[in-house]
């Protein structure tokens, strides 16, 4: 293999695919980046078993070839190399010389022979959309896919399309994340995506409002056409929560109140609140006000902040974080809070729709003596 071509491209490609390159794996290969050079093509490979990403560049090509090299090791040479133009040739030793400028690299290279193959999706699904709302999307509900492997799969985001809207659901116990949106889709069908998979899919998304983004679904992987990348994940399995039962149809106290506000009050509140003493927050709502404090064996804290509340009065507990969590998601100045007792949980929704929706469950509260 024998080629050239810019060094910012390549660099670039190098970087991208890297983020599914395995860190450490039993199976050398799998922390290397394939090289495939092919009709004035350079193919790009990262793929650690569960999630793969594909990337072509076109390139000045003397020779085909294929080689795999340490993603790592390689992305530190384009890094330091001096020069704007890369070169690259592989011997049957699959030593392979990288030159630029002045600089030149001896790195030995693995046999493509030990890498493993990408899954082939059959009988897909398929589905496209704006980039930048998929990025959205994304954003205002990954913070609520569990970290703990308790449930497997809600390691995931449910993504969940009926009659041509497109629900992104995620859950991790304590809290449920949901955005909805209109797609061009006929069918009804749903999947669970892990959320590394879409972590790193977000890294690859453009805002331009102008591009879409395809999606190919088979009945256990993934196929996302993002700019000129091609991302594959397996899909997780299992049965996810019936997220339409879990949330509360109806409310007895709704409360309007400044997102700036609310976070700002409980971000004072959560100063004496550590990984190591943890107490949840204390909300009084009534008298178009809401009183905050939080009590831990470092002290005290009483704040309050202006709301506007309709129905009944209402004092309930929550966790800091994952109240904090939710407002940041919303991206909105206003929200509404609404509250069905002390012991139910708080949806966060929008002022004027309904595209996403957010719950906290409530901590119970120490009666005070």
């Amino acid at each position: 293999m024998k080629f050239s071509c810019d060094k910012k491209n390549l660099s670039e490609a190098v970087f991208n695919v890297s983020l599914a390159v395995a860190s450490k794996s039993t199976l050398i290969a799998l922390e290397g980046i394939l090289l495939v050079c092919k009709d004035g093509q350079l193919t790009l490979t990262g793929y650690n078993l569960d999630l793969g990403i594909i990337k072509t560049i076109p390139v000045s090509m003397e020779q085909e070839g294929s080689v795999v090299l340490n993603a790592r090791l390689f992305s530190e040479i384009l890094r330091k190399m001096p020069s704007d133009e890369i070169s690259l040739s592989t011997d049957d030793k699959l030593l392979t010389l990288i030159k630029g400028g002045g600089a030149e690299f001896t790195i030995l290279g693995i046999s493509t022979a030990e890498y493993p193959d990408m899954p082939v999706l059959k009988d897909e699904r398929n589905f496209s959309m704006p980039c930048f709302l998929l990025k959205n999307m994304i954003n205002q509900t990954l913070f609520a896919v569990a970290v703990t492997e308790q449930t497997p799969v809600h390691t995931g985001s449910l993504f969940d399309l009926k009659d041509g809207v497109l629900n992104i659901v995620s859950v991790d116990g304590y809290r449920l994340a949901m955005r909805k949106e209109k797609v061009n889709v006929s069918e009804d069908f749903s999947f669970v995506v892990p959320g590394k998979t879409l972590s790193e899919v977000c890294k690859l998304l453009p805002d331009e409002e102008d591009q879409a983004v395809k999606v190919n679904v088979s009945s256990k992987h993934i196929l996302f056409e993002i700019a000129g990348y091609t991302i594959i994940s397996r899909l997780l399995e299992g049965q996810f929560l019936d997220y339409q039962s879990a949330i509360p149809k109806q409310h007895t106290t709704q409360v309007k109140i400044s997102v700036k506000d609310f976070s700002s009050s409980i971000e004072r509140a959560s100063i004496i609140i550590t990984d190591r003493i943890k107490s949840p927050i204390k909300s009084v709502f009534e008298d178009d006000s809401i009183q905050i404090s939080c009590t831990t064996s470092m002290g005290k804290v009483f704040d309050s902040v202006p709301a506007q509340i309709e129905g009944d009065p209402v004092t309930i507990g929550f966790n800091n974080k994952y109240m904090i969590d939710a407002l940041k998601a919303t991206g909105c100045d206003e929200v509404y809070l609404e509250m069905g007792g002390a012991l139910s949980p708080i949806k966060v929704v929008p002022l004027s729709s309904d595209n996403f929706l957010f719950l906290v469950l409530p901590v119970r509260l120490k009666t005070e003596s």
